[in-house]
């Protein structure tokens, strides 16, 4: 088959097309043959960082997390699936799992679902990693109808999926972005705040009467933590993505928040409840096929031939929703 390899690791490494052999099917496992897996922040730091980061696999490497294809072979003990079916998912491209930059891989059939049947398969695999990581954050957060929730970073991959999901839930939604996002927000039934030029104790003013929002999903974090923080109502909760940061947790604890730090490779890299995956990507396709989830992909192609292209893109911040590869 034909897969997308890199040869080395560093920000100026290149992808190339190499031929490969075909992984064979195993039991648990399904063969599923490749129509379009998107690019996530993770997938660059694995290519510009390499084995400073403990995920990464060895060289040369196939990257690609998500995925959306169609089943070709089934491996013993699965029932769920049958060959010809449209599956997407969250299943390799890091440790010692291949991955979706490829014509065919082999997934745990745990982590895949049926793939929305109203969505393309470019749609599709733009939704697994951001998908299960807005549904995990929102469901730990305890999301429930009438809330009031704030989503830092709505127009980005995870948190235009957090926006819609949280919509979905019943909340009431708010959402920071820049002014150049702020139709974007809007679009997806939030309450759009430009973070430019709105600071935090004038919208939490203005939209809780000081009270602060319910649930806080922190899609930008870092040092974006301490804003999420301010914004909270007491007792609240704050969901965040990216916490690999040293704060002064001060502000969090006179206010008795409840922190959920997201880290939705877990199950990938420790085969800790793959069948969680599975499910969520399941409970995904029928929030989508119900009109209420909609993926935001960025209107330019790329093939097996331009990854390069597809890598920097998001890595420049130019992207316009999520980056899809057509394999």
């Amino acid at each position: 088959m034909k897969a997308v390899t890199l040869n080395a690791y560093g920000e100026n490494a290149e992808f190339q097309v190499s031929e490969m052999a075909q992984p064979e099917t195993k039991a648990g496992h399904v063969l599923i043959r490749i129509a379009a897996s998107s690019v996530n922040t993770v997938d660059t730091m694995i290519k510009n960082m390499g084995k400073d980061l403990p995920l990464s696999p060895d060289l040369p490497a196939v990257l690609g997390m998500d995925f959306a294809g169609t089943v070709e072979a089934i491996g013993e003990g699965v029932t769920d699936f049958s060959i010809g079916d449209e599956v997407f998912g969250c299943a390799g491209g890091l440790a010692d799992l291949q991955g979706a930059l490829a014509e065919y891989m082999v997934a745990d059939a745990k982590l895949i679902a049926k793939k929305p049947k109203n969505l393309t398969m470019r749609e599709a695999a733009a939704l697994p990693l951001v998908g299960i990581t807005a549904y995990e954050g929102l469901q730990r957060a305890q999301v429930t109808s009438g809330q009031k929730v704030l989503v830092h970073g709505g127009a980005g991959g995870v948190g235009h999926v957090a926006v819609q999901l949280a919509k979905h839930f019943g909340a009431q939604v708010y959402s920071t972005g820049s002014t150049k996002q702020q139709e974007i927000l809007t679009g997806y039934g939030a309450t759009a705040i430009d973070y430019t030029t709105e600071a935090v104790s004038d919208y939490v003013a203005q939209h809780t009467d000081g009270a602060g929002f319910d649930v806080v999903f922190d899609s930008v974090g870092g040092a974006n933590m301490t804003n999420s923080f301010e914004a909270a109502a007491l007792n609240g909760h704050v969901a965040s993505t990216v916490s690999l940061v040293e704060l002064d947790l001060s502000t969090a604890h006179f206010k008795g928040l409840s922190l959920h730090v997201v880290f939705m490779l877990i199950p990938m890299l420790y085969d800790h409840k793959r069948e969680e995956h599975g499910a969520i990507l399941a409970k995904l396709a029928e929030i989508a096929e119900a009109g209420a989830l909609t993926p935001l992909v960025d209107e330019r192609k790329f093939t097996m031939d331009n990854v390069d292209e597809a890598y920097t893109l998001l890595s420049t911040g130019q992207a316009i929703g999520k980056v899809v590869i057509e394999i």
